[in-house]
């Protein structure tokens, strides 16, 4: 490729890239509505909403981490920051795009210009199939749980908020 192609390539050709270099064989697809929320993704996808998967980028301490939840789940925040070993603070859209080079809204799991340690929700592992963002709003691609926790080296965890009666 040739110097200063990658900046040519579109938010889901990035993503493309990253899948095939992760060896996922996916095909990234794109859609009229918009899938920005978990709801809006589960409806425009045709799957429940425990299936897609949301990217959540916080600041453990003052470096990124991300943690990858079922869209019926809150994120434990205090259960992140006790498993990323820093305190958790939200993490600005200008922080997300420069940490991960995609905009809210269409962050994928993986294709960042540096590593981002990752966290993935328990509950999305019973699942054959899952949806992650493609780098826009309108891109989703389905994956297994099983490859998402290989290509995102990511680690298995408790993040669901317990929510008391």
């Amino acid at each position: 490729m040739a110097f200063g192609m990658e900046q040519q390539l579109s938010a889901p050709e990035r993503v493309q890239q990253a899948l095939m270099a992760a060896g996922v064989d996916v095909r990234i697809e794109e859609f009229p509505s918009s899938t920005r929320t978990a709801q809006e993704a589960a409806d425009t996808v045709g799957t429940s909403v425990a299936q897609i998967v949301k990217s959540l980028v916080f600041l453990a301490g003052d470096s990124p981490v991300m943690a990858l939840v079922s869209g019926v789940n809150r994120l434990d925040t205090e259960r992140l920051g006790v498993l990323s070993g820093a305190p958790i603070g939200k993490a600005n859209a200008d922080t997300v795009r420069q940490a991960t080079g995609y905009a809210i809204g269409g962050v994928p799991p993986i294709g960042f210009p540096a590593p981002i340690p990752t966290f993935i929700d328990r509950d999305l592992l019973q699942y054959d199939v899952v949806w992650a963002a493609a780098g826009t709003p309108r891109h989703v691609f389905p994956i297994t749980p099983i490859e998402l926790v290989r290509i995102t080296s990511g680690r298995v965890a408790d993040l669901r908020l317990a929510v008391s009666e």
